[in-house]
C-alpha cells in the first residue's frame, strides 16, 4: 500500500517539486515512514516567492481589512471543525501527545480569529506639526512577500503566531516548515484554499537547509523564523546581507524558581509541567529548576516520584502523557546532553536513558530524567537540551537566585513560585527574560505578547505586539501653504 503524499502549495495549487525528489516523514512511535513529502529546490522556493510577490501586487493589498478578517475567521472555523484529524496527524509526524495537538489546533484557531479583529483596525495617525500650514499623517502598510520558517515541535501553534499577523496587515507568505515535521503545513493549505484565499497569498516549500537558504537569499521582504540559536545566528547573517528585517524566536534555557514559602504541590506541577509536558521539546522549557535550599530536599524527592509515574506511550491515545523525541537527530542529542551531565558530574536521580520497555523500544522515548547536584557553570545547565531532563539547582538568598537565573546567554522565559507579593515585583523586575510566569508555567494566550532577549532572539509574536513585526509606517507631509519657501535652507 503506498504511502500518503504531501506535495508542494504554490499560487494556489498542489505541485511536486521540479527535480521531483520526495523525502519520507518518520513516525517517531514506531520509526516507520509514513509519509512523503515533495522537496522544494531553489526554482521551486523561486516559483513560490514569485508567486506571492503576484498576488501582494495584483491583488491582496488592494484587499481591504474586512475582506480579510472575513478569510481568516472562515479559516479558523475550518481549522476547528478539523481540530480531530489535523491534532492525529500531527501526533503522527512529530511524536507529541494528542492530548496536546489537539487543542493547539484550537488555540491555532483562536490566533486566527484574534488577528482578523486587527485586520480593519490598523489606525494610521495624525501628527501634529510646529507649522500650522502643513499636514502631517503617518500610515501603516505591509512589508509584502514574508518568509515564515517554522521549528517541529509545534508546527501549527507556531505557524499561527506567524501567519495570523501576517496576514491581517496585508502580506503575502512564504512558508517552509521543518522537514521533521511537514504534513500538516502542507494539509492546512487545504483550509486555506477551501476558505477563499486568492492563489498566492499562502505558499509551502518543503525541505531541509538549502531549501531555508533559497528562501532566506530570496526576493522577499521580511523573515520570521523559530528555531535554534544557531541557525538563527545564520539566518540574521543571511538576510543582513540584503538588509531585510528578521524576527527570531530562539531557544531557552528558562529558569523556574521555587522559593520555601510557594505552594509545594503547585510548585512541583509547575516544575513538572515546565519540563516533561511535551517531552520536553519547547523553547519555553523550564529546564532548570531553582529550589530554594530549605525545600530542596523535599522537591527532588517528589518530582523524582512523580516522574518515575510518567505514562509514555502512543501518542496517539488519551491516556499517553509523554511522548517521543520528535525524529533520531533529536533523539541522539537529548541522550547525549544526558550522557555528558554524568560525565560533568550532576547526580542523576531518575531516568537517564532511552525507555525501551515493551512497546517503548520501538519508538524514539526517552526517560523523564533529573539530575540533582547541578551547578550553573555545568554544560546540563548551559546548553539548550530540548528534551525531557531536568537540572535541579540549590540557592539560599533572593539575590542568589536571581544571580543564577539571569547567567545564561538565553533569556527567553522564566517561573517565580512564591506568595510573596513584594518578592514577586522585586523577582520579575530583575530577571532577563521575554515572558515571566507567577504560581504558573507553560501557560500562553493569543492576546500576550511573546519573544526573547539576548540569544532567545528579538522582536515579538502574539499580541498586539505582533502586528508592528509586518508593518512599514509611512509618513506624508502635505504643505498647503502659498508661500515660496527658500530652496537653500531646510525646512523647518
Amino acid at each position: 500500500m503506498s504511502l500518503p503524499h504531501f506535495p508542494l502549495f504554490i499560487d494556489g495549487r498542489f505541485v511536486e517539486g521540479a527535480t521531483g525528489n520526495r523525502f519520507e516523514a518518520i513516525n517517531p512511535y514506531n520509526r516507520l515512514p509514513w509519509a512523503t513529502v515533495a522537496e522544494a529546490g531553489d526554482e521551486d522556493v523561486a516559483a513560490a516567492i514569485s508567486a506571492a510577490r503576484h498576488a501582494f501586487e495584483t491583488t491582496w493589498r488592494k484587499t481591504n481589512g474586512l475582506q480579510r478578517s472575513r478569510l481568516m475567521h472562515k479559516l479558523a472555523d475550518l481549522l476547528e471543525a478539523d481540530a480531530g484529524r489535523m491534532g492525529h496527524m500531527e501526533s503522527t509526524d512529530n511524536g507529541k501527545v494528542i492530548r496536546e495537538t489537539r487543542p493547539q489546533m484550537m488555540f491555532a484557531a483562536r490566533a486566527y480569529r484574534f488577528f482578523a479583529g486587527y485586520a480593519d483596525k490598523l489606525w494610521g495617525s495624525q501628527i501634529p506639526l510646529d507649522k500650522r500650514d502643513v499636514f502631517d499623517y503617518a500610515s501603516q502598510e505591509p512589508l509584502g512577500v514574508v518568509a515564515l520558517i517554522t521549528a517541529w515541535n509545534s508546527p501549527m501553534g507556531l505557524l499561527a503566531n506567524k501567519l495570523a499577523p501576517a496576514l491581517a496587515t496585508g502580506n503575502c507568505v512564504v512558508i517552509k516548515p521543518s522537514e521533521h515535521a511537514s504534513a500538516t503545513t502542507i494539509e492546512f493549505c487545504r483550509l486555506a484554499q477551501a476558505a477563499g484565499f486568492p492563489p498566492g497569498v499562502i505558499n509551502v516549500v518543503c525541505g531541509a537547509a538549502q531549501t531555508g537558504r533559497a528562501l532566506v537569499g530570496g526576493a522577499i521582504d521580511k523573515v520570521s523564523f523559530t528555531g535554534s540559536a544557531g541557525i538563527g545566528r545564520e539566518v540574521a547573517m543571511e538576510a543582513g546581507r540584503r538588509l531585510v528585517p528578521v524576527t527570531l524566536e530562539l531557544g531557552g534555557k528558562s529558569p523556574n524558581i521555587v522559593f520555601d514559602d510557594a505552594h509545594f504541590e503547585r510548585s512541583a506541577s509547575g516544575a513538572l509541567a515546565g519540563i516533561f509536558a511535551a517531552t520536553g521539546q519547547t523553547c519555553v522549557a523550564g529546564s532548570r529548576l531553582l529550589v530554594q535550599r530549605g525545600i530542596h530536599a523535599r522537591m527532588v524527592e517528589r518530582l523524582a516520584e512523580r516522574a518515575r509515574a510518567i505514562r509514555l506511550g502512543d501518542p496517539l491515545e488519551e491516556s499517553t502523557e509523554m511522548g517521543t523525541a520528535a525524529n533520531e537527530p533529536q533523539f541522539r542529542r537529548i541522550l547525549e546532553a544526558i550522557s555528558q551531565a554524568r560525565a560533568d558530574g550532576a547526580r542523576l536521580v531518575t531516568g537517564g536513558g532511552a525507555a525501551t520497555e515493551g512497546d517503548l523500544a520501538g519508538g524514539y522515548f526517552v526517560q523523564p530524567t533529573i539530575f540533582d547536584q547541578v551547578s550553573n557553570g555545568m554544560r546540563i545547565a548551559r546548553e539548550e537540551v530540548f528534551g525531557p531532563v531536568l537540572s535541579i539547582i540549590p540557592f539560599d538568598t533572593e539575590e542568589e537566585a536571581v544571580a543564577i537565573a539571569n547567567d545564561t546567554p538565553y533569556g527567553l522565559a522564566a517561573g517565580i513560585w512564591t506568595n510573596d507579593l513584594a518578592r514577586t515585583l522585586r523577582m520579575t523586575r530583575e530577571l532577563r527574560a521575554g515572558q515571566v510566569w507567577v504560581n504558573t508555567y507553560r501557560s500562553l494566550a493569543v492576546q500576550a505578547p511573546f519573544g526573547g532577549v539576548k540569544e532567545s532572539g528579538y522582536g515579538r509574536e502574539k499580541g498586539e505586539a505582533a502586528l508592528n513585526e509586518y508593518l512599514a509606517t509611512k509618513n506624508v507631509m502635505i504643505d498647503f501653504s502659498e508661500q515660496d519657501a527658500d530652496p537653500f535652507a531646510v525646512k523647518t
